[in-house]
């Protein structure tokens, strides 16, 4: 663990009380490998009072990864896929040129009690591949690959590990694997890419010897194996991929050009960016405060 950068996260509202805690961006680590964005929601209980549906919102230069471990929701975007997203599928939303969408509670779900809990990252799409065309791919969960790596069993989201490739196709080096670990299980991290991170979503992890709390991201240091060890029942996501280079980042939009998140910005507020069908009523306006350098992150 020596060398390791470990990242404390802080909780934001997006709004309605939905509150997430967000990893990256942070202050001092930017991205890990294409991730630039890593928010853990949940577990919550929502209620049929509870409405945090997120509007339709565009992105540029981006892709969205959307992984759920309990709960529901409704995906429907400008391009006209409608999908409901549901635990231990990957959804891959490649924002390219320019896409919107909308997340919102499943119709059959509103009159009741349900717990959500899931992670919602965001990975930048490389410099030469900024503007292609916008698609969204589902991959349902028994698509997944899932292999046993020591004690771990191991899924393969994006990437590939351990013998086995996930069909998720990302458009750069990308990995992330969710791992559940028994009591007292033991696992090895090879160095499967040239960034790595760890994330513990649930019970404490011990890394090379040093206690590792939930819900605190742990940068590692590249070239060397990291082993794990759980006390109780665990859980942890591993991200990473190859390094990414600078990108700005304002609001949803993602670039290597400062001027393309400018032109992005007068599109959205200019209503060139298209709509979601059967979702055109209502839309997350552009922030108050204009592109300017990141927010500071814990």
């Amino acid at each position: 663990m020596a060398g390791a950068l470990a990242l404390q996260g802080h909780e934001k509202d997006l709004g309605g009380g939905f509150k997430v805690r967000r990893l990256l961006p942070a202050a001092r680590q930017r991205s890990v490998g294409p991730f630039v964005f890593f928010d853990h929601f949940g577990p919550v209980t929502e209620l049929p009072v509870d409405n945090h549906d997120v509007r339709p919102h565009p992105h540029i230069g981006l892709a969205t990864v959307t992984y759920l471990f309990e709960g529901a929701m409704m995906h429907r975007d400008s391009l006209g896929s409608v999908q409901r997203i549901e635990p231990g599928a990957i959804n891959w939303m490649t924002a390219g040129r320019g896409i919107v969408h909308s997340e919102r509670k499943p119709d059959d779900l509103r009159g009741r009690a349900f717990v959500n809990h899931g992670l919602q990252l965001w990975v930048a799409l490389p410099a030469d591949k900024e503007e292609i065309a916008p698609s969204f791919v589902h991959t349902p969960a028994d698509a997944i690959p899932q292999v046993v790596a020591g004690d771990a069993q191991v899924r393969v989201l994006v990437g590939q590990a351990f013998g086995v490739r996930s069909p998720v196709q990302p458009a750069s080096p990308t990995l992330y694997l969710d791992v559940a670990l028994p009591q007292g299980g033991r696992f090895e991290l090879p160095p499967l890419a040239a960034e790595l991170a760890i994330y513990p979503l649930q019970g404490t992890l011990c890394l090379d010897g040093e206690d590792m709390p939930e819900r605190q991201m742990l940068v590692l240091e590249g070239g060397a194996p990291a082993r794990i060890e759980a006390d109780g029942e665990a859980r942890l996501v591993v991200v990473g991929g190859d390094p990414l280079g600078e990108r700005f980042m304002y609001w949803n939009f993602v670039s290597s050009r400062k001027d393309r998140i400018l032109q992005a910005s007068a599109d959205w507020e200019e209503g060139r960016f298209g709509v979601v069908p059967g979702d055109d009523k209502e839309f997350i306006p552009l922030p108050p405060t204009r592109f300017t350098p990141p927010e500071p992150m814990s």
